[in-house]
């Protein structure tokens, strides 16, 4: 399990000549460390008398980033495991027509899977940004530097999953497939683009004056 390993592991298996982990679980993390951010701000807020009137907004961003945090934890074992099972197809007989066609069967299918998951990645991303955005807005100020990379990270992630979306479509031959995946994925890295743009602006404003 890669999210029951030490940083110093991770990082260690991860530059190893192994394929994977690669760039889809890196960005299934990033996704993870956005919403744990955010979740820390809003532990940070609520429970504080100060910020008192922001505290039912923040209980449900705090709430909604740590279940968001473990869905980002089991996609990066998910997107692991979806290119090991591309591997082993792969690696099925070739010697007959009929387990030609099974051998390319299994690729497709595992292909496919290999896109989904990254695409429900950036989906988690832009749900992270989003939650981000709302820390920063609403959060304890004096963690709005917090707020701001949870924003940040959540592009990041998203981005990096988008490239595993499309470096994957190109091996898919489902035409249809191939359109839809690479439409939502533009839809959400759009949206997730402009988030982090107005949250970067508006923290940079603030932590300049």
């Amino acid at each position: 399990m890669l999210a029951e390993k030490t940083i110093t592991g991770f990082t260690q298996e991860l530059a190893s000549d192994s394929p994977a982990p690669g760039g889809g679980s890196v960005a299934a993390l990033a996704g993870a460390m956005a919403a744990a951010l955010t979740a820390m701000v809003g532990r940070l807020t609520v429970g504080k008398e100060k910020y008192k009137d922001a505290w039912s907004v923040m209980e449900g961003v705090r709430d909604e980033a740590d279940a968001l945090s473990a869905k980002f934890l089991d996609l990066m074992e998910k997107d692991t495991e979806a290119f090991n099972a591309y591997m082993a197809a792969m690696k099925l007989p070739k010697d007959t027509d009929e387990a030609k066609a099974a051998r390319k069967a299994a690729m497709q299918k595992a292909a496919q899977e290999s896109t989904a998951i990254p695409l429900r990645t950036m989906e988690c991303c832009l749900e992270a940004a989003k939650l981000g955005d709302r820390a920063a807005q609403y959060g304890n100020p004096n963690a709005l530097s917090d707020a701001g990379t949870a924003v940040l990270l959540g592009k990041a992630g998203g981005r990096a999953a988008m490239y595993n979306v499309l470096i994957n479509l190109s091996g898919i031959a489902d035409a249809a497939f191939v359109e839809d995946h690479k439409k939502r994925s533009e839809a959400i890295m759009a949206e997730l683009d402009g988030i982090a743009i107005a949250v970067d602006g508006r923290v940079m404003a603030d932590l300049s004056a």
